[in-house]
């Protein structure tokens, strides 16, 4: 990604992360379907992991061997990390087949691009996106345990991955944009609100809180540093944030930088949808993606409830990020940073939603 300058104060940016959902919602390359062969070996992996009796989390890329996957999911993580920055993987074949069957098929992809990392204060390295009859308006729940829309938002992880097990009765569509092309598109139009939002901001915790940090963090959404852009944007922890008396106060500007980004974020010639099949892989980096789940309505029946495994990976060639991540991501290390990790976090990969 290359900088073309507006001004010393407002780089814009080119390169393949610059793209708009309407030019390429049509192109077949970000839907990499797997081959028998893939698949055969990935068989073979999970028969021998079985006979080492190795438990899930001990799984590393060595203890689970694609001769020729393991290579192309390399070049993947590098369009993920230096090009596009999305992949959608397609036929993962999970019908019939019990959760850990499917966990370790997953979780033996996820070791060849990165590291599994803590996605919540639990220490789960393997998430569960599924309703649990909870509501955002409680300020220590997160949006997926619920049936909310999330809104266009990144995650603190290098690279976030989401296997749809069973997709929705109705909604919960996955929509994506590309933050370099949205700021590129509001530094055009309103040059003083992305000026705004290179500002840090306060992000509320949600009741995670790491031994010796308040319960909120600041970081800017749109981050210039080493010559890329790197955004972190959850409006929703941004704005409940405001509950802490000690936080700076939300102006109308603010406000204003903010319903202009959503609403650039939902231009259908920005965005692009992707409907979730069983088997399914999405790949994101969320340093240059903003990732967003409709509203859905669920199948009554438990068994047929939507439910998507979600990975956060520390990639070992992440981009540099700026100091300012240190705080939440725990490091800025490449290879060593990411997820979120409380005084008596342990590490856990479970196989149901808890």
């Amino acid at each position: 990604m290359s900088i073309a300058a507006v001004s010393p104060a407002l780089p814009r940016y080119n390169g393949p992360a610059a793209w708009k959902g309407a030019e390429i919602e049509d192109d077949p390359c970000w839907a990499r379907p797997f081959s028998a062969s893939e698949l055969a070996e990935l068989e073979a992996a999970v028969s021998e992991t079985r006979r080492r009796g190795l438990d899930i989390i001990d799984i590393d890329e060595a203890a689970f061997p694609l001769p020729t996957l393991g290579p192309a999911l390399k070049v993947i993580r590098d369009e993920l990390i230096l090009g596009r920055g999305f992949v959608l993987l397609r036929g993962l074949p999970i019908e019939g087949r019990d959760i850990d069957s499917v966990a370790r098929l997953y979780w033996g992809i996820g070791r060849h691009i990165g590291r599994p990392v803590s996605q919540n204060a639990k220490g789960h390295l393997l998430g569960h996106v599924r309703d649990m009859g909870l509501h955002s308006s409680d300020p220590n729940v997160r949006v997926y345990q619920t049936t909310e829309r999330q809104y266009f938002h990144a995650d603190s992880c290098d690279i976030v991955g989401l296997l749809c097990l069973q997709p929705a009765m109705r909604g919960g569509e996955s929509r994506i944009v590309s933050s370099v092309s949205l700021y590129n598109e509001m530094a055009r139009r309103r040059p003083d609100l992305a000026a705004l939002l290179a500002e840090p901001q306060a992000v509320d915790r949600r009741g995670e809180v790491p031994p010796g940090k308040p319960p909120y963090y600041m970081v800017p959404v749109f981050n210039h540093h080493d010559g890329l852009l790197t955004t972190y944007y959850v409006r929703r922890y941004i704005v409940s944030c405001q509950r802490f008396p000690e936080v700076p106060r939300l102006t109308a500007r603010h406000h204003e930088a903010f319903d202009l980004l959503d609403e650039l974020a939902d231009d259908p010639a920005l965005r692009l949808d992707m409907e979730f099949r069983p088997g399914d892989i999405q790949l994101l980096h969320n340093p240059t993606i903003l990732h967003d789940r409709g509203a859905f309505e669920d199948w009554p029946e438990s068994e047929r409830k939507r439910h998507l495994l979600r990975l956060w990976l520390c990639p070992p060639n992440g981009r540099p990020l700026p100091r300012a991540f240190e705080d939440r991501w725990g490091s800025i290390e490449i290879g060593n940073r990411g997820g979120i990790l409380v005084d008596d976090t342990r590490l856990n990969v479970p196989l149901q939603p808890v």
